[in-house]
């Protein structure tokens, strides 16, 4: 007998099985997991994201504590060379980044300084986008839909498999309360977003009942021709499977590493944990805002960039712990720097080039690329000389394994050289 949509659901919501999902988790997040799990993937390369919104002040968070031109531009917000975690004579580390030195003394740490592309776009919002979608403004659009580098890059891996099992895995993930990140909007791949690890677990009212819900659903005529029902069938039957497997995976996590109890800090437990209960996702995508700091500038940008270190740090040594720092890069961007001098009110304007921080067993370490000129700016602003693109086109081909970046990326960018 051919099970209609009608029956289905009036068997199954006239039981106490009902299933809740976390609403900002498609059925699909828990369908992929159990097939994960069980997999213990261990030799595929991850990235994970760390993006700093608001624009960083890179001069104070790689500071030329050697250069008097920069002493000269800053009267509150400078640092004076014995204050400044120092690399060499000219470059040091903002004090509060003691997790990065530390990264950076044990060759885990790479520092790309003059990152940013051509007319800079001082706007957060436009300038972000550029970022996000690794083209001019307008021109990430795929069938009327604007699409991000990391999106892309998942419609081409997925299209590249040619496999139906493909569509059950979670090839990327976002961590935090917001929206997708446009990095992330793809045409065919669909990224969840995620506020915690509840989110794995399915909620029942009866187990007993809801596992006879579930056999019973797999009795279900396979050939009908209701493409709604098939779904509902294929998501719910995985549904139960992979929850449990993956909760299975998670209670057997330990650490001997604190983390800070920030919510960067906390969101990177969470993707390790992820990492080590041997998820197939190769992209995880996280946050951590406040950086426009156009007054009272110095101790708000301290505290921000603490957070960021001591959370990348924690991270990365977790990582090392479970035997995953060879094939998990940390990158952490932001959409513009700030200019060399400093307004009246103790804070930054918007400027330009930046660094870029790259972390991991696979990097290559150390300082890549001379510091920007102090003097000869663009309308007060370091210029660039490493366009982004070299750098996401190199992790996409040696780092992800994508064969063709440009289809990607628009055209050709790099090689960048900041792998091991």
């Amino acid at each position: 007998m051919t099970t209609t949509r009608r029956n289905f659901l009036k068997h199954s919501l006239g039981t106490s099985a009902l299933v809740s999902l976390t609403p900002a988790v498609p059925a699909l997040f828990l369908n992929t997991s159990a097939h994960a799990a069980a997999a213990r993937r261990t030799s595929d390369n991850i990235l994970v994201v760390v993006q700093l919104s608001g624009g960083n002040d890179g001069i104070n968070t790689v500071i030329p504590h050697g250069d008097d031109v920069y002493h000269r531009s800053r009267n509150v917000t400078r640092y004076q060379a014995n204050q400044v975690l120092k690399i060499d004579s000219y470059h040091g580390l903002h004090p509060q980044m003691t997790g990065f030195k530390s990264l950076y003394d044990e060759g885990q740490l790479a520092i790309v300084q003059g990152v940013g592309y051509p007319n800079p776009n001082r706007s957060h919002f436009e300038s972000m986008d550029i970022w996000h979608t690794a083209k001019p403004t307008g021109e990430g659009r795929v069938a009327g839909r604007e699409t991000g580098w990391i999106g892309r890059y998942l419609d081409a891996q997925r299209a590249a498999a040619k496999s139906p099992k493909n569509d059950d895995e979670l090839a990327a993930l976002h961590l935090g309360a917001g929206r997708l990140p446009l990095a992330l909007a793809a045409d065919k791949t669909r990224v969840p977003t995620v506020t915690d690890l509840t989110a794995f677990k399915l909620q029942t009212r009866n187990d007993g009942a809801l596992r006879r819900t579930i056999e019973s659903a797999t009795r279900f005529d396979r050939g009908s021709d209701n493409d709604l029902l098939s779904y509902v069938q294929h998501s719910t039957v995985n549904a139960l499977a992979s929850s449990a497997q993956v909760q299975d995976a998670l209670r057997q996590y330990s650490t001997p590493i604190a983390y800070p109890q920030s919510p960067l800090g906390q969101q990177l437990r969470t993707v390790a944990q992820l990492i080590e209960a041997g998820m197939s996702t190769r992209v995880y995508y996280v946050s951590l805002g406040g950086f426009d700091t156009h007054a009272t500038q110095r101790n708000a940008h301290a505290a921000l960039l603490k957070t960021l270190s001591d959370a990348v740090a924690a991270f990365t040594k977790d990582m090392a712990h479970h035997g995953h720092d060879k094939r998990v890069i940390t990158m952490s961007f932001t959409e513009f720097g700030r200019r060399v001098k400093e307004n009246a009110s103790a804070g930054t304007d918007h400027g330009a080039a930046n660094p870029l921080f790259l972390v991991g067993g696979g990097v290559k370490a150390g300082l890549i690329g001379k510091h920007p000129s102090m003097t000869d700016l663009d309308q007060g602003d370091l210029k660039f000389h490493t366009d982004f693109r070299a750098i996401y086109a190199t992790l996409l081909k040696q780092w992800l394994g994508l064969p063709n970046p440009e289809a990607v990326l628009g055209g050709k960018f790099g090689p960048a050289k900041v792998l091991g």
